[in-house]
């Protein structure tokens, strides 16, 4: 209810967000970045570190999409010799659904990172 304020958005990588998201929208949420970096279930338990959560950012990326109700964008952070095989899986993925999808090369630097962002827009 802040005057000016336009966009509440969150980044999730998704495994909670269609539990909490009905009391999210009611805050005022009206965007969401999800990071999700392979669309490959091991891999994906393998980032978030638990175990039976494989498919559920793409799940959610694809009720997300179907219910059309937020601005959503899906980050994808590339990453020779884990997911670089996966690019074209991802624009194969999200080209028919509503959101934009942008792949973050991974790049280390000092023990921190920077990076370098193409936006696939899709509207």
């Amino acid at each position: 209810k802040l005057e000016g304020l336009k966009t509440i958005a969150v980044t999730t990588n998704g495994i909670n967000l269609t539990r909490l998201l009905p009391r999210l929208k009611e805050a005022g949420l009206n965007a969401i970045n999800i990071s999700l970096d392979t669309l490959v279930p091991a891999k994906f338990e393998f980032i978030v570190r638990r175990k039976g959560t494989n498919l559920s950012s793409k799940a959610t990326v694809l009720i997300l999409a179907g219910m059309c109700l937020l601005y959503m964008q899906v980050n994808c952070v590339v990453m020779r010799g884990f997911n670089e095989d996966e690019v074209l899986d991802f624009v194969d993925f999200t080209k028919d659904l509503p959101l934009d999808v942008r792949f973050i090369e991974y790049m280390p630097f000092d023990g921190k990172y920077c990076c370098f962002e193409i936006l696939l827009g899709q509207k």
